[in-house]
């Protein structure tokens, strides 16, 4: 059963009419609301001094004044939507409320089942408005390139939608795994925007960014006189990302009673402001990253292990820029393209020699390096055709080392040894490329099973249970 929008709220109900009182707390509270009445303006402004309220719903005309008094005294702060009621003919009265700044107004008499569609609309126009506040450039939402290496990744991410639009809410967590610079951002803007959620927030933070003592506010959000800044109540970024998506990159940065607080959110579909003794129901599907190894940051002490099994169930890795084969020369001129429509300049090729130091380069800083040597080019190079001579020949592939082809019987390893891993990927992605990935093809040329290749692409390192095959 879905939870109600107004799960938890707090609500202001201003009205001299004890029969129409009751009857809208009846609603409110079947809703899920708390809801706190007042018949005079005056018991309504000390009420809005004492207490946090989300949404305020105030008649107008009272017996110790008008209700949008407490609008022109600026009683509420700006995160609290401010319903008015006003009888039949009072329509003057309801756009000069809407001047002051309410969010909407009734008419009365009007039916019961009217509020909770007003409120609900409310209450995603402010959250509309705190999205704002986390914006981030999303022009490149169908931007991810996937490539052949990254075939088994796309098909990956497919199956994860096709669940997603099946189960619709509250959508299960899902973990992303890369080194930095990989696109681990881009992929999970792809993800949001190419979901069923695509038309809802997509609100994304930075943890490793959020100052420790900010975090949990930002994250959770506070209640007004929560600490010595909080001068009005502020909904956090959960609350923010309701019915939408919360992009949690760098995951790992927050601490361990930060991971305790996002696994509960996980579990129970409810936050609790900093401050607050109230529990807000949230429909909130996470998507987390990081570049770092889970598994060894359980052992050491550094993350949850039962925060890491319930983000486990939807893993995505991505693989090094380097292990990618000749999709490195294809993202190249694919970037080109868009860097030069940025720059308004005619799209500039790459030559031969080019291509080989882009594939024979380490790339450690992954997809963000090779965008950033790309642009640099364009800017400063004059000639229409690049060549990255400035890319060392000695910085090469580990599937490629100083030592020569890796499949060559001449081939010495380099001190700093390769990464077998990767080697594995080269493989994977040549197989794939010289059979039109043609999956079932690929994996008789490397001797494995189609299933053991599919779950290769899929990202995953280890053999999977009962394989019995390696490479």
């Amino acid at each position: 059963m879905n939870a109600s929008p107004l799960d938890g709220l707090n609500v202001l109900l201003l009205d001299d009419e004890p029969l129409l009182r009751r009857q809208i707390a009846a609603t409110l509270e079947r809703l899920g609301a708390d809801v706190t009445s007042a018949a005079t303006v005056a018991a309504a402004r000390q009420l809005a001094g004492e207490m946090n309220f989300d949404f305020a719903l105030l008649d107008v005309n009272l017996p110790d004044g008008l209700g949008t008094d407490l609008l022109k005294e600026k009683v509420f702060p700006a995160t609290t939507p401010v319903i008015v009621m006003t009888a039949q003919g009072g329509v003057a009265g309801a756009v000069e409320a809407m001047r002051l700044g309410a969010a909407d107004y009734l008419m009365k008499p009007f039916e019961p089942a009217e509020l909770p569609l007003v409120l609900g609309r409310a209450r995603r126009e402010r959250q509309s408005a705190r999205v704002e506040e986390f914006r981030r450039d999303t022009e490149a939402k169908d931007s991810l390139f996937f490539g052949s290496a990254l075939a088994g990744l796309e098909a990956h991410l497919q199956k994860i939608i096709a669940a997603d639009r099946r189960v619709q809410a509250h959508l299960p967590p899902v973990l992303i795994e890369g080194e930095t610079g990989t696109g681990k951002t881009t992929l999970a803007r792809w993800l949001h925007h190419h979901g069923p959620r695509a038309a809802q927030p997509l609100v994304e933070v930075n943890c490793s960014a959020l100052p420790e003592t900010l975090a949990e506010s930002e994250l959770f959000g506070h209640e007004r006189g929560a600490f010595t800044d909080a001068k009005a109540a502020r909904m956090g970024l959960f609350e923010a990302a309701h019915g939408g998506t919360l992009f949690l990159d760098e995951l790992p940065s927050l601490s361990p009673g930060l991971q305790a607080k996002v696994l509960k959110v996980i579990e129970d579909g409810k936050i609790r402001r900093v401050g607050g003794n109230r529990e807000i129901a949230v429909d909130t599907r996470l998507i987390a990253a990081t570049n770092r190894d889970l598994r060894a940051d359980v052992a050491a002490g550094k993350f949850r292990e039962d925060l890491l099994h319930r983000l486990d169930l939807f893993r995505i890795q991505i693989p090094p820029l380097r292990a990618r084969g000749d999709d490195v020369v294809r993202l190249a001129g694919t970037l080109m393209e868009r860097l030069c429509r940025r720059h308004r300049l005619a799209v500039k090729t790459i030559t031969p020699a080019g291509e080989r130091r882009l594939r024979a380069h380490r790339w450690p800083g992954n997809v963000r390096e090779l965008q950033h040597e790309l642009e640099r080019a364009i800017v400063f190079e004059e000639s229409a055709a690049l060549d990255f001579a400035h890319l060392s020949p000695g910085e090469t592939s580990p599937t490629e080392p100083a030592g020569g082809n890796i499949l060559n019987d001449d081939f010495r390893f380099p001190s700093e040894g390769i990464r077998l891993e990767e080697v594995i990927s080269r493989l994977i992605a040549l197989a794939l490329k010289q059979t039109d990935n043609n999956v079932s093809a690929a994996a008789r040329r490397l001797g494995v099973s189609r299933d053991y290749l599919r779950y290769r692409l899929a990202g995953g390192k280890d053999k999977p249970a009962g394989s019995g095959e390696s490479l």
